[in-house]
């Protein structure tokens, strides 16, 4: 298991947060677009972290933990190479071919101190871009392709790291689901994306957007 390093852009100076343990591991607040009545039974996950080692164990977690619940999931790192600058109709075109029915684009919002904090540093990010189109009859706006950034710094430990996960489908210029994810002190990225995966899995089965199985 790798230790959670997500990257600042910013030091963020917050006042200490309430201990982990009066806390749940996760909170998501989400919202549905309901002009858009897709189903989903087959997704693509597309984390957007600043390195390619956060992503990685980060994105299969997530798609193992679909999978196991009969939702095919793909992880974006499967088909396409974080080092390349891809056209945006390509990264439509393949999502298409793998009979996606829509894309979670999940971004890392920052974090709010609660413990040891690590210097800045630089570094290669093999995934900067924003994904903040849409996927039908618009477009991806952004892209996947490596720079060199110095960041503000890690918090490494004991962090409350905040996410956003918006789900695009071909049926809408919004997303069809949006969730604000809080993590609350997560130790290890693969833990953080099974938890999130979880969580995710679960609202989406409340909302009714899974397609039914026969």
């Amino acid at each position: 298991m790798k230790t959670l390093a997500l990257y600042l852009t910013t030091l963020l100076m917050a006042a200490a947060a309430i201990p982990a343990s009066s806390q749940a591991p996760i909170k998501l607040t989400a919202t549905v677009n309901p002009h858009d009545t897709t189903k989903l039974s087959t997704v693509v996950v597309m984390p957007l972290f600043e390195t390619v080692d956060n992503i990685t164990p980060f994105e299969k977690a997530m798609v193992s933990y679909f999978n196991r619940r009969g939702l095919k999931a793909v992880g974006s790192l499967e088909f396409l190479d974080p080092g390349i600058k891809y056209p945006i109709d390509a990264i439509k075109h393949k999502c298409d071919s793998l009979g996606a029915d829509a894309i979670l684009v999940i971004t890392y919002e920052g974090s709010a101190k609660t413990s040891k904090y690590i210097a800045p540093t630089s570094y290669y990010s093999g995934a900067d871009g924003n994904f903040g189109g849409y996927w039908g009859d618009g477009y991806w706006g952004g892209y996947y392709g490596g720079t060199t950034m110095t960041v503000g710094g890690t918090w490494a430990e004991g962090a409350l790291v905040y996410l956003t996960g918006k789900l695009y489908t071909r049926a809408s210029k919004e997303p069809l689901w949006t969730g604000e994810i809080d993590l609350n002190n997560p130790k290890y990225i693969d833990e953080a994306g099974n938890i999130t995966a979880q969580a995710v899995y679960s609202d989406w089965k409340t909302q009714q957007l899974l397609k039914k199985k026969h």
